[in-house]
């Protein structure tokens, strides 16, 4: 797991107060809803420095950790850079 699933299984799991792991669907667990998923979009936009545009706000980029993880590597131009790093060599 790389360091942003981490941070944001973490903040996953200390908000919806159960272990949620990286490929958890909490939407489809029921777990999650509207109101959360403000927070969620608050917590990324805060973490990670960025802001959320409405043409963002698709339910599947914040499903589960993983798909978070994409979404920020996707906004924040660091996909390129974390696919090439060498994970302990």
């Amino acid at each position: 797991m790389n360091g942003i699933t981490e941070e944001v299984t973490e903040f996953l799991t200390a908000a919806l107060r159960r272990p949620i792991g990286p490929d958890d669907d909490y939407f489809a667990m029921g777990l999650a809803d509207s109101l959360f998923a403000l927070e969620l979009v608050t917590f990324v936009e805060e973490r990670f420095s960025f802001t959320v545009e409405v043409e963002d706000l698709d339910l599947d980029s914040f499903r589960t950790a993983t798909r978070i993880t994409e979404f920020v590597l996707r906004k924040t131009g660091a996909g390129r850079l974390t696919e090439t790093h060498d994970q302990g060599a």
